[in-house]
């Protein structure tokens, strides 16, 4: 689809929020004047981004939501670091979590890196199947970390195997 029709399909749902996510939005052709038209239409933008493309450029106005991929998910040399430079105190970092060693490096990688001094908004949540929320609960508050644990609700409200939703 071409920018100008995610815009006008984007502009048509009337909306105040807006959020470009699915695959690696940073990536696509456009994206960057996209996310400024969206915000100088007055919406909310919101961008979901995998952490391995450079967000440098994203407007200023759009929140991001950026993962750092932790080492259980064979992903995490792919993590931009040069990124957290440009992260804000609305924007969110977010943590996908296999087992107790990437609970362990999420909890150096937020020490390491300052980040609950960049933003309020850290969030960790498990890998469907692999990994207890509960007990990343019992971690998050014996440590006393300062983040969020959440749930992949796709995962929930859909087949946890469901694409395209």
């Amino acid at each position: 689809m071409k920018r100008q029709d995610v815009l006008v399909a984007a502009l048509a749902l009337d909306t105040p929020l807006v959020e470009l996510t699915g695959g690696e939005p940073l990536l696509q052709p456009g994206v960057f004047h996209l996310l400024r038209e969206l915000c100088d239409a007055g919406k909310t933008v919101l961008v979901e981004t995998s952490g391995e493309a450079d967000v440098a450029h994203v407007d200023r106005r759009v929140h991001k939501i950026m993962d750092l991929k932790a080492p259980g998910s064979s992903e995490s040399h792919r993590n931009r670091w040069s990124n957290l430079e440009h992260i804000t105190e609305r924007d969110e970092i977010k943590f996908v979590l296999s087992n107790r060693n990437d609970y362990e490096w999420m909890r150096k990688i937020i020490d390491d890196y300052g980040l609950a001094s960049r933003t309020p908004h850290l969030l960790a949540s498990t890998v469907f199947g692999k990994l207890a929320a509960k007990d990343v609960v019992a971690w998050v508050v014996d440590d006393k970390l300062p983040l969020r644990v959440q749930l992949q609700l796709h995962k929930y409200i859909w087949e946890p195997t469901a694409t395209g939703v």
